[in-house]
């Protein structure tokens, strides 16, 4: 079993919702011409680093007629992937030594999962599963927008209770989360220096704001229930026998941001992720 992930970086409710947000149906457009896939071929997808599995599920509905294949380390993210979402082929295994046969797949895709592996590795091995003039797709994390809404600004019994906790990058650094991080311009280049050729990048703007008139209050609701679980999720991975109160603290003010919502008080918070798409062809 290996919970590293889950349990000291990211949980898997707070991974899930932000991703599926991310990748919901109303966003497609804005990763379809970057991706260039033909929507009605019968192709075979790897997607790499699928935490608890939300990208591979917008593929299954975005790409009805793909094989959808998808590994992850941690062993939770691929119980829950498993348990919580049908029609993908969930496996546990580590990016620099994919379990599969050279030239397995048509298109291989990772998001935020660059920056967390030494390069020659992350693209060695995509080249070699990938069928000749197969495509390479990485989607990786900018820096976004957040504004936050007053009464979701942090309480003082959170702030009690981070004081209490030994504040710490230990995990961070033992588990080299973001130990490779790239540029803009790095990441394609590293790229093509790496085995694939006909790179292309593309950006997907994600605006998540609760009270835009665009959004459906099933969707807005959702945005704020996943700020919730992160919150949440983040008290709960410090282990502290002192959380209670910062947990009640958290869900009352949510509570508040929802009662808002549906009294149409706006606040006008927002979140909005910028992803860079790379996309290259194996030589």
């Amino acid at each position: 079993m290996n919970n590293i992930w889950s349990e000291n970086v990211q949980g898997i409710m707070t991974l899930y919702l932000s991703r599926k947000l991310r990748f919901d149906d109303l966003f497609f457009e804005q990763y379809k011409k970057t991706f260039d896939l033909d929507e009605n071929a019968e192709i075979s997808i790897l997607e790499i680093g699928c935490g608890p599995g939300a990208l591979s599920e917008a593929l299954h509905r975005w790409f009805p007629k793909a094989k959808i294949t998808a590994i992850d380390r941690d062993s939770r993210f691929i119980s829950f992937a498993k348990e919580n979402i049908e029609g993908i082929d969930f496996r546990e295994g580590d990016a620099t030594h994919l379990p599969f046969n050279a030239q397995s797949f048509d298109v291989t895709i990772s998001n935020t999962v660059q920056e967390h592996i030494e390069p020659t590795a992350f693209w060695r091995e995509q080249c070699r599963v990938l069928k000749p003039g197969g495509v390479c797709l990485c989607l990786s994390a900018r820096k976004g927008l957040h504004c936050t809404a007053p009464c979701l600004e942090t309480t003082t019994e959170e702030k009690d209770f981070w004081e209490s906790c030994p504040q710490s990058n230990e995990a961070f650094e033992k588990y080299g989360v973001g130990k490779f991080w790239m540029s803009e311009a790095k990441i394609p280049t590293s790229m093509e220096q790496n085995g694939f050729s006909d790179v292309t990048t593309g950006y997907a703007i994600i605006d998540l704001t609760p009270d835009a008139p665009k959004y459906s209050s099933q969707m807005a609701e959702t945005m704020i229930e996943a700020m919730r679980q992160n919150d949440l999720e983040a008290i709960q991975s410090a282990h502290s026998p002192y959380a209670g109160k910062a947990i009640s603290a958290v869900n009352a003010k949510y509570d508040e941001r929802l009662r808002l919502y549906r009294e149409e008080i706006k606040q006008w918070d927002t979140s909005v992720s910028v992803t860079l798409i790379v996309r290259g062809i194996k030589k």
